[in-house]
């Protein structure tokens, strides 16, 4: 069973991924699951992996779970390095140049 975070750390990582991070969201999900989305909400984690739900270009939604790149995770301060593996990745996979991280 995977490791479930409690609510304060998902509402706060999803706020800041769909608020600060909405470009990343979609880059994740165009570059693994969903080349032709035009929007990316994260929409959950656990200690697998994180949802997002997307609109294609046709107007059509679904869902995208992808796997943390390095493992499963249990603790907090894993969660932002896994999705900013997962970000560097999708730029990779796209040509894209990352942007820096702080």
């Amino acid at each position: 069973m995977p490791h479930t975070f409690d609510d304060d750390t998902l509402v706060r990582v999803l706020r800041h991924m769909n608020d600060d991070h909405a470009d990343d969201n979609l880059l994740i999900v165009r570059a693994f699951g969903c080349p032709d989305a035009v929007q990316a909400t994260m929409a959950g984690f656990d200690g697998d992996g994180a949802d997002w739900l997307v609109v294609r270009a046709d107007g059509s939604a679904q869902s995208v779970r992808l796997a943390w790149p390095h493992a499963p995770i249990s603790e907090r301060p894993d969660v932002r390095r896994e999705i900013v593996a997962l970000y560097d990745a999708a730029c990779a996979a796209l040509g894209v140049e990352p942007r820096p991280h702080d």
